[in-house]
């Protein structure tokens, strides 16, 4: 009798746990098919522009990152459990693990994962398809290739002639404030009304993972490494800062970032903005070898202050560069796809919004 009893009390936990990943797999459908209907979508959307100011009251009084310190209990205990899974092979293990991944799935989905289905904002630029050709992107690279060279003579610079930010926390409050001012046809999103934008406490690694910031859904903070390049971090502050209003694909964020910035009167944050933009034109032209020449001529003609900044950029990315570097860069394209969005590859849905908004900008 104690024997059958055991061996059905085994066979129990085994249907439980067996319980827990249908639940998970269940969670995957019904998430992927409620992404494909727009009123599911709004809802999403309005959930958060309902939580947003308080989520991020929560945890913005805090000098540190405490998604950090959140993540990084979660790894422990993950790994902690996954080793105690090998060594005892305890159904309890197993059943807690499953537990906790199902609960951080279902709440990563409803505060953050929903948004990545918004409408997207280039059909709030135009109603119909719009074929942009080389000669659209050119004239842009060489609009802003001047705009990088009036603006970086305004800004400071270290001992060593390169591009320095004088006040980081000016910048942040800077955004925060042009936030207000987005264009409403483009963006009907609350402004944030609180600063949360922190120094990842994993800088020293992110240098080596190609990672230049991440907004945490859990705790609604924007992290960002502090260890990059003047030339990367204001742009990088606005688009972290463009996930907290509530844009989730990447591409998307980028796009609201150079809206905040073109409008500032932060010469640091222009600069970083202008730059971004300009690299990013050139990276889209570089795809097609015809193209070369012109990207090499542009490259050549960035004022000898722009090309100490270049050099320093450079350098930093190439010291950091590796195994580590390449397996983020990967499993990121990966995350990016997997939520209908553009790898870090191609630059096209930014290129599309920017050109467009020039457009529509012009016919006004």
């Amino acid at each position: 009798m104690i024997k059958k009893y055991q061996v059905d009390t085994k066979k129990n936990i085994f249907i439980k746990n067996k319980l827990w990943a249908i639940i998970l797999v269940a969670q995957f459908s019904l998430f992927y098919i409620l992404s494909k209907f727009q009123f599911v979508t709004t809802f999403f959307s309005n959930l958060y522009e309902y939580k947003k100011d308080f989520h991020i009251r929560l945890f913005y009084g805090f000098e540190f990152s405490v998604g950090d310190i959140i993540y990084t209990v979660v790894s422990l205990f993950l790994v902690y459990s996954l080793i105690s899974l090998i060594r005892t092979k305890k159904s309890l293990t197993l059943k807690r693990i499953l537990m906790f991944i199902n609960i951080f799935y279902f709440v990563y989905q409803c505060f953050w994962g929903m948004l990545y289905f918004q409408p997207l904002i280039i059909e709030k630029l135009s109603n119909k398809e719009v074929k942009i050709n080389d000669s659209d992107l050119k004239t842009l690279t060489i609009k802003y290739l001047e705009l990088c060279k009036a603006t970086r003579e305004k800004v400071s610079e270290d001992k060593n002639g390169v591009f320095r930010i004088d006040n980081i926390q000016k910048i942040k409050y800077d955004i925060l404030d042009q936030q207000k001012y987005l264009p409403k046809y483009i963006s009907s999103k609350k402004p944030v009304k609180v600063l949360s934008v922190k120094s990842s406490l994993y800088d020293g690694f992110m240098n080596y993972t190609g990672i230049l910031g991440y907004y945490n859904p859990f705790t609604a903070e924007s992290q960002f490494n502090p260890n990059l390049p003047s030339t990367n971090i204001p742009f990088t502050l606005a688009h972290e800062m463009s996930h907290q209003l509530g844009y989730a694909r990447e591409q998307e964020a980028s796009f609201i970032a150079y809206l905040c910035a073109q409008t500032s009167n932060n010469t640091d944050l222009q600069y970083s903005a202008q730059l971004y933009v300009l690299k990013s034109l050139l990276r889209a032209l570089s795809k097609d070898i015809k193209n070369k020449d012109f990207v090499l001529n542009t490259i050549s003609q960035y004022s000898k202050k722009m090309q100490k900044d270049r050099k320093r950029e450079l350098n930093f990315f190439k010291h950091h560069e590796g195994i580590i570097s390449d397996f983020f860069g990967v499993t990121n394209d990966l995350f990016l796809k997997s939520n209908q969005q553009d790898g870090r590859v191609t630059y096209s849905y930014f290129i599309n919004l920017l050109v467009m908004y020039e457009q529509k900008k012009e016919s006004y």
